[in-house]
């Protein structure tokens, strides 16, 4: 296991250059070296993002260069659109809020970047109004980009005004979802939309849209500064870049870090997180969030990057693990999840709406001692009927977590029968 001492800890976007809340600490940092390299340059923002291998880092891990190329290739709009999204509000989940806080700079000139690649000229930051200090910041940081040189530039270059708004989100969960991101900028409750058409093809107000994460967006400024290479080294492996993983639960040192992509999940809890509370075993890891599949001490070794963990089967998502030690309930912890997915739901789907409901009642049910085998299996049953019939991932993630750890702790389920 690498030595605290030699482990590569918050490099780049935790970096304390890049923690500047005010633009001339930033600048005075070497910030807008990749602002003034796009300027200089602008057809070689998306190449070398694709060659960077940077993926999406609000869940999917989707290509970013591919979703650039959609809004880039649109036939000329009057308008384009940027959603900066930072609604993040899932359980474990508190990686953006903290660069928001205290480095919004550089999520700021990442947006600038966005913008010239893709020629838009509308940016929305969609910020959840619990981050009361990310709002204020984001706000105090945007003027001041406003106020200077570059932004002028930036104008110029795009030949049409640039428009920066700082939006509230209306703090639902379902809210972070990229169609229903869509629906709130148009004034509108955050019901998520089928697809197609696509957010690229018609997003807000029937514009090309690009929506990215807030550390997506972050690592952008320091790809354009020092290049694809650079990039790709800081990575473990195949994996490139670093990542920003939300450690809580039974640990140490719970906080946000920035580790290599790659970094075993071992280096994560006990190098870093300091190792478990009260000396206690590892039982299980909810990885990427509170939807997605458990990880079991078998699985400590894991390389955190998007491909290792899903071979696995879970999911890397946001990059926040929840560390669960040995004599915690996995049954009390799953029925909290989806007790909050269930009263998360939009409503607008019925099989989520009601489907969510159930299994909410099933599970507490089940923790509390007073279900019989007969619920059991009807919890089962809607784990297999319900999947995919939802317009967004809601009720998928809170059937993952309730499968996952069926497949593992069948037994704990059946010892809290009440037969």
């Amino acid at each position: 296991m690498t030595t605290e001492s030699t482990l590569l800890i918050n490099q780049v976007l935790l970096h304390p250059d890049s923690q500047c809340i005010e633009l001339n600490d930033w600048l005075a940092g070497n910030g807008g070296t990749g602002l003034t390299k796009a300027l200089s340059d602008v057809d070689c923002i998306i190449p070398m993002i694709k060659d960077a291998g940077l993926r999406g880092l609000g869940g999917g891990g989707y290509p970013v260069y591919k979703k650039w190329q959609f809004v880039a290739e649109q036939a000329p709009a009057p308008d384009k659109y940027l959603i900066c999204n930072g609604n993040e509000d899932e359980p474990g989940t508190f990686k953006d809020a903290y660069l928001l806080s205290n480095a919004p700079n550089q999520v700021v000139e990442g947006a600038l970047i966005a913008a010239l690649a893709n020629e838009i000229n509308k940016i929305v930051f969609y910020i959840n109004p619990e981050q009361v200090n990310s709002i204020q910041n984001i706000r105090n940081a945007v003027k001041q980009w406003q106020a200077s040189d570059f932004f002028t530039q930036v104008e110029k270059k795009l030949s049409k005004p640039l428009h920066i708004r700082v939006m509230e989100s209306s703090g639902h969960y379902i809210g972070g979802e990229e169609t229903a991101a869509i629906e709130s900028i148009e004034g509108n409750f955050p019901f998520p939309r089928g697809k197609p058409p696509f957010p690229a093809i018609s997003g807000a107000h029937g514009c090309p849209t690009l929506i990215n994460n807030i550390e997506t967006l972050a690592n952008i400024p320091h790809i354009l500064r020092h290049g694809d290479q650079w990039f790709r080294d800081l990575g473990n492996g195949d994996s490139t870049g670093t990542k920003l993983y939300c450690l809580s639960g039974d640990v140490f040192n719970p906080g946000v870090y920035e580790l290599p992509m790659g970094t075993p999940l071992s280096e994560l809890i006990f190098t870093v997180g300091g190792g478990m509370l009260w000396d206690k075993k590892i039982k299980a890891v909810f990885t990427g969030g509170a939807s997605s599949s458990i990880l079991t001490p078998e699985d400590i070794d894991v390389p955190l990057d998007f491909d290792s963990v899903h071979e696995r089967g879970s999911s890397l998502g946001t990059g926040a693990m929840i560390v669960v030690s040995e004599g915690t309930g996995i049954v009390k912890r799953v029925t909290e999840y989806v007790n909050f997915y269930a009263h998360s739901s939009c409503g607008q789907c019925p099989s989520c709406k009601t489907g969510t409901f159930y299994i909410s009642q099933l599970l507490n049910k089940i923790d509390t001692g007073q279900a019989t085998g007969v619920d059991l299996d009807s919890l089962i049953n809607l784990c297999k009927i319900l999947p995919g019939s939802g317009l967004c991932h809601l009720l998928d993630g809170a059937i993952k977590i309730v499968d996952s750890s069926l497949n593992h702790f069948e037994h704990e389920y059946k010892s809290s029968l009440n037969n």
